[in-house]
């Protein structure tokens, strides 16, 4: 693969963001949400997402092949600083280092907007993740039990954060 450039997102980026989020939905490995995204529900995420709460791409030869966003862990004020983050990569393009990529970028954009700590909730299951985010510095916090369902099972979820 040749060189990936990461940059802030555009509008125009989001059809492939949506078509990375909908693999990491149907593949079970990335988030509770279960039911496929439209390209409405997607703008208007990404409309929440200016100003701190920043979307990343991870691009390859002009296609999208990952994204990561920062998002609002909690609207009260002493949270201001605590970001949540969330990152996709393109199914074909996966165990490639996009990611971490992806995870050094949004950090440092992180603390550049105030955030004092990144957050993130993943799968007991999802290893290839959790060695993504310890490799970086994240720490498990905890494990909550049976805190979703998807297809009719109890998922486990658990909680990681760094400080920045």
């Amino acid at each position: 693969m040749k060189s990936v450039t990461v940059r802030e997102a555009k509008l125009n980026d989001i059809q492939e963001i949506l078509e990375i989020y909908n693999q990491g939905i149907e593949d079970r490995i990335a988030t509770l949400e279960s039911e496929i995204k439209d390209l409405p529900y997607m703008k208007e995420w990404f409309g929440k997402h200016q100003g701190r709460y920043k979307v990343l791409v991870a691009e390859n030869e002009g296609q999208v092949v990952g994204w990561a966003s920062l998002n609002q862990y909690n609207n009260r004020k002493a949270y201001a600083g605590v970001a949540d983050l969330s990152i996709y990569i393109s199914r074909d393009h996966r165990r490639k280092g996009i990611g971490q990529q992806l995870l050094h970028t949004i950090e440092r954009s992180a603390k550049e907007n105030g955030f004092h700590k990144i957050i993130l909730f993943t799968f007991p299951f999802n290893l290839q993740g959790q060695g993504l985010y310890q490799k970086q510095g994240y720490r498990e916090v905890g494990l909550f039990k049976n805190q979703g369902i998807i297809d009719g099972k109890f998922i486990d979820v658990m909680a990681m954060e760094k400080l920045l």
